[in-house]
């Protein structure tokens, strides 16, 4: 039997660009209660909230200045209790983001470290740097080295990510019991569970040289260590049983046996995980180096994870990661069929499906015009890294262009209005120009639109268990079409997406039961960018 949480769509929710409530360019919580009808009316169950702790925002909340309170322009304590009480009265419940591989540097743990004050004193990673040496080679996910001097400790502490963003000593166990006492903390709350940002990564097993890599030198330090899983486990074990919660967790370069170790329900650790391996079908070695969509690896790999998982945590968009329609489809000829086409595959496929805000009205990437409109940190570090290659501007901005994460940060569009409805003033981030005709008011009023159709496929999946119990087989994968079967004990459906600008002909017949098209017959065409669900005979 299904557990709750597998019967909910879950939503993601980037709350500085969802919707602004008092005019000062910066979403906040206050706006999500204001939007929580339209979500209900969408059929969401679940929202994931990005951090909206106090931080002094180096990375847009993944630095984490005080874990029990709410970054000022956001709201307050008293907000955030009001959302969770608001969206309980429409069932649906919040899962927070759980970033816990690092603080910020200007948390009062960090300051205390740095001044060596105890018990605080080896709560992060510090190392005594040998004649002015860094104390080894590893470098960060932000495309620098991670080792950063501090004049007032007279010693260099470890960072993967951002300086901004010293990493947590998971060696130290009073640095688990904080870790216990902020989750349970939120839990008391009302909250349902946690995404656990990057948590593969949380215990470095030694500090020891690593070998040289194109990206990550010294991961092999610190990537799925026996020492995660016992942290994972213990966690489990005092906290997280005590509440009928869940887990998600953000894993880089995760494998399936290692996913498989991670939620195998007899070893407590984690319910679900994000993987990212078929998010590189359109990439070299990391996202910056782009390559034309390779459709049938994209197939492939998603097949392969739904083989390998009980539970997958499936998602094709988040605040990291590119718009689906201008990645994975075609966001000008085709953009509302491809929109369709992959709102499909993601809610078909076995799991718990993900939509990030602005997905179910085809929002697109950024039209940037040049770097003054990036505000990614990430993207900024980048563009230095391949300065420093004497990598000419026009390049590089090609690069960042294509790959910031600031492509799905853009302020959610509500209406055709100034500031596309998100706020009465200038945003923080620029608005996509074409917020004139893809918005939310507009596509509420169309029947056919991509809004609809994702309230559609929500309510089918509600209403049919085979979509949620149901088996997962791959029967056909090509260049561009890929079909499976979602089967249990009464029904079974296949379900077949073209991701081409060319009609296919599939050997397939049974009822329709949804199509991009509008038809009610499956006549074995499928045209470009169209997906169809039909019922077979069993």
């Amino acid at each position: 039997m299904a557990k709750w949480w597998q019967e909910r769509v879950i939503y993601q929710i980037y709350p500085r660009s969802f919707y602004d409530s008092n005019g000062d360019g910066i979403g906040d919580i206050n706006g999500i209660i204001l939007k929580l009808d339209y979500l209900k009316e969408l059929g969401v169950g679940l929202l994931w909230l990005s951090p909206v702790y106090d931080s002094p925002q180096a990375d847009n909340g993944y630095d984490i200045s005080d874990y029990y309170n709410i970054y000022p322009p956001f709201g307050t304590m008293t907000d955030m209790e009001r959302l969770i009480l608001e969206a309980e009265k429409r069932d649906i419940k919040l899962v927070m983001d759980l970033v816990i591989n690092h603080t910020s540097h200007q948390h009062e743990w960090f300051q205390k470290s740095r001044a060596g004050i105890e018990p605080y004193k080896d709560y992060y990673i510090w190392r005594e740097g040998q004649a002015h040496k860094k104390p080894n080679n590893w470098t960060s996910f932000f495309a620098e080295d991670c080792w950063e001097y501090d004049e007032m400790r007279q010693a260099y502490y470890l960072h993967l990510f951002a300086k901004e963003q010293p990493d947590l000593n998971y060696q130290n166990p009073k640095v688990i019991e904080e870790v216990k006492k902020i989750m349970t903390f939120w839990l008391d709350k009302g909250i349902a569970g946690f995404r656990c940002d990057v948590i593969n990564v949380i215990y470095k097993k030694t500090l020891n040289n690593g070998k040289k890599k194109l990206i990550l030198t010294g991961s092999e330090n610190y990537l799925f260590q026996e020492g995660t899983h016992r942290i994972l486990n213990e966690i489990n074990r005092d906290v997280l049983s005590q509440y009928d919660c869940f887990t998600v967790g953000e894993t880089v370069f995760v494998t399936p046996e290692e996913g498989k170790k991670l939620c195998d329900e007899s070893r407590h650790e984690l319910d679900m995980i994000f993987s990212f391996e078929h998010m590189e079908a359109d990439q070299w070695m990391v996202k910056w180096f782009h390559r034309k969509l390779n459709r049938k690896k994209f197939f492939e790999t998603i097949s392969k994870w739904q083989n390998a998982m009980e539970w997958s945590a499936n998602y094709l968009e988040n605040h990291d990661q590119r718009r689906l329609v201008s990645r994975f489809g075609n966001d000008k000829v085709y953009r509302e069929a491809s929109a369709k086409a992959l709102a499909t595959l993601l809610l078909c496929l076995k799991g718990s499906p993900f939509i990030y805000q602005g997905q179910e009205i085809g929002m697109t990437n950024f039209d940037f015009r040049d770097m003054s409109q990036i505000q990614d940190v990430e993207s900024r570090h980048v563009n230095a890294f391949l300065e420093k290659w004497h990598l000419p501007y026009s390049l590089r901005w090609k690069i960042i262009k294509e790959g910031s994460r600031d492509n799905c940060r853009t302020p959610m569009q509500w209406s055709n209005s100034a500031y596309a409805g998100f706020s009465s003033s200038q945003p923080w981030l620029g608005v996509n120009q074409n917020y004139k005709t893809i918005n939310v008011e507009a596509a509420m009023k169309d029947e056919e639109s991509i809004w609809h159709y994702y309230r559609r496929l929500i309510e089918l999946r509600k209403t049919s268990p085979v979509l949620i119990d149901g088996d997962f087989n791959a029967l056909l994968i090509t260049d561009n079409v890929f079909v499976f079967e979602r089967v249990n004990d009464n029904q079974k459906w296949l379900i077949m997406i073209n991701l081409s600008s060319f009609s296919r002909h599939l050997p397939y017949s049974g009822r329709l039961i949804l199509s991009t098209e509008k038809r009610h017959l499956f006549d074995g065409q499928i045209g470009p960018y169209e997906a169809d669900i039909i019922e077979v005979d069993k």
